[in-house]
């Protein structure tokens, strides 16, 4: 089998006959739909039933939240490489073949393709420079690359699963997973995924598309940015604990503080005292911890000021009085 593809869903009804239909459709006819029913409560199961076709696998379970879905249909995925769709989202017709050509032609453990966004309420498409690749220069067109050669825009990078698809032997050997528990469980598992990969390549070409609407995670800063700290705090823990930290620590100590910097700039009111809870309690674990004067080392002066007031602030109230 060629492709598994891994589509994990909660509360879909709306969007859901969409991302199935785009896969049962494709080009290429070689895969299997592996689709996790994350204990939805509207009729999304219904809609899933609905479809009689022997290569949809459904797993229909209690609601454990989307990174643990992910953990737990990877395991079970046959396919030579493994994609992802979310539930809101879909894939163009004849983007399998292309990205499996392209990963299967040039031997690859990660293939990265392009997404377009899609805008559910005015119906209009457009493109972000994350999802066009567009840090990735015209050298890295059509060969195999390694990770060392993104070191100085790795974390302009989309961390975005969908996006890409995998070598299914190298994502087992690499033993990465996503966090469960949390909103942004893309963000640690595709730095430690990406830096372990040894030959990676690009298409230029748009084969997902990413649906924006009133309920788009990544589209609302509400309280579910309250993640952006336990994200940070393990992609802190998998950068040390792979041995990346050290090549890595002026960028990732800057990604890891403008996260929950610019989440609580954003965020909708009610949650910015308990996201700058979240943020103090980290940075007083980071001051009591021998990775303090890193901190102080590496972030560049407006970061650092932020780092440093929030420690010495006691309160949200007072962290906002502090004169800029």
């Amino acid at each position: 089998m060629k492709v598994s593809v891994i589509l994990c869903v909660y509360d879909e009804e709306r969007f859901i006959d969409k991302a199935i239909s785009s896969i049962l459709n494709q080009s290429l006819d070689d895969f299997e739909l592996i689709v996790v029913n994350d204990g939805s409560t509207d009729s999304t199961l219904d809609i899933i039933n609905s479809y009689d076709d022997d290569r949809i696998r459904l797993i229909d379970q209690k609601n454990i939240g989307l990174g643990a879905s992910r953990n737990k249909a990877m395991k079970l995925a046959r396919g030579e490489y493994v994609a992802f769709l979310d539930g809101d989202d879909w894939f163009c017709s004849d983007a399998l073949e292309i990205a499996y050509s392209e990963a299967k032609s040039k031997d690859t453990d990660i293939t990265i393709f392009q997404i377009k966004y899609f805008d559910d309420e005015t119906g209009q498409f457009s493109d972000n420079d994350w999802f066009k690749l567009n840090s990735f220069d015209e050298s890295f067109d059509d060969r195999v690359f390694t990770p060392d050669e993104c070191r100085d825009f790795l974390f302009d990078l989309s961390v975005n699963a969908c996006q890409k698809i995998y070598r299914n032997e190298f994502l087992r050997n690499s033993s990465a997973k996503f966090v469960e528990g949390i909103f942004f469980e893309d963000m640690p598992f595709f730095f430690e995924i990406f830096l372990k990969a040894k030959r990676i390549s690009i298409i230029r070409k748009h084969l997902y598309y990413h649906r924006k609407h009133s309920k788009s995670i990544t589209d609302i800063i509400d309280c579910d940015y309250l993640d952006t700290v336990p994200a940070g705090q393990e992609l802190m823990r998998r950068f040390i604990d792979n041995g990346f930290y050290d090549d890595y620590k002026f960028d990732l100590l800057a990604y890891k503080i403008n996260g929950p910097r610019f989440a609580l700039s954003q965020i909708v009111d009610k949650c910015k005292e308990p996201l700058f809870n979240l943020i103090r309690e980290d940075y007083l674990k980071i001051r009591d911890s021998k990775y303090y004067d890193d901190f102080l080392n590496e972030l560049g002066p407006v970061k650092k000021k932020f780092f440093l007031d929030v420690i010495r602030s006691k309160s949200y109230d007072e962290f906002i009085s502090i004169d800029d």
